[in-house]
């Protein structure tokens, strides 16, 4: 197994975004609500805020771990990207390089906000 500096820098970028997308994005929320209870408190301002937390069945409450953890998330995602790099290339890597093009646009993003 031999991956270059190029390779591994798409593999990085793709497994960045794919996890991001789980673990944060509004579009996957669907993805993560069957394991998660949501907890609404009031805070000392009066402002409302919720927490999810896991569910309590073994299964439920494991995925939900998983997926409020993103480095745990990122370890899975990260597996799955480069193993379909390895041994399906042909129809992987259209996919690694969409998620990787769009993790660079979201850090380039962030660097220009940052700017702003």
């Amino acid at each position: 197994m031999n991956i270059d500096f190029l390779n591994l820098t798409i593999l990085a970028l793709a497994s960045f975004r794919l996890t991001r997308l789980i673990v944060f994005d509004k579009i996957t929320e669907f993805l993560r609500e069957p394991f998660f209870d949501e907890i609404e408190e009031e805070n000392e301002e009066g402002t409302k805020e919720v927490y999810y937390l896991p569910k309590e069945t073994p299964i439920k409450k494991f995925i939900g771990e998983l997926l409020s953890c993103y480095w745990c998330t990122g370890v899975w995602v990260s597996a799955a990207v480069v193993s379909g790099y390895l041994f399906l290339p042909a129809v992987f890597m259209p996919i690694i390089l969409v998620f990787a093009v769009a993790g660079l646009a979201a850090l380039v993003e962030t660097i220009v906000q940052l700017w702003i």
